[in-house]
């Protein structure tokens, strides 16, 4: 069962990372990833992840222990939303001198009503 609980809990967290990176990516904007900020960079990162997220809920074994699985995908995806949502990966990209590519926060979007 602590197979299931790892591999799903990784499963959360990878897939809900692959998310950012996929989507910018393929809207051809600039987003923050270790491997450098372009767009393609980050898209085949996204598909990368998305592969991996795949692999790891196959190797879950998820039916042996469904709602525990199912707890620990959420945990794993509440923990990245929270990352991304507190623009982690921007903090990440400053704390290790890389970087970082515009985005609407710093630039100080106005919304029109």
């Amino acid at each position: 069962m602590f197979q299931t609980i790892a591999l799903s809990f990784l499963a959360g967290l990878m897939g809900t990372n692959a998310l950012p990176h996929l989507l910018k990516g393929m809207a051809g904007e600039e987003f923050p990833t270790v491997l450098g900020n372009s767009p393609l960079r980050n898209a085949l990162a996204g598909v990368t992840g998305v592969v991996l997220t795949g692999l790891l809920a196959f190797w879950a074994d998820m039916s042996s222990a469904p709602w525990a699985a199912a707890v620990s995908i959420a945990i794993g995806a509440y923990v990245m939303a929270a990352f991304h949502g507190l623009r982690g990966a921007f903090w990440l990209n400053t704390a290790t001198g890389r970087s970082n590519p515009p985005s609407s926060a710093s630039q100080g979007v106005r919304h029109t009503s």
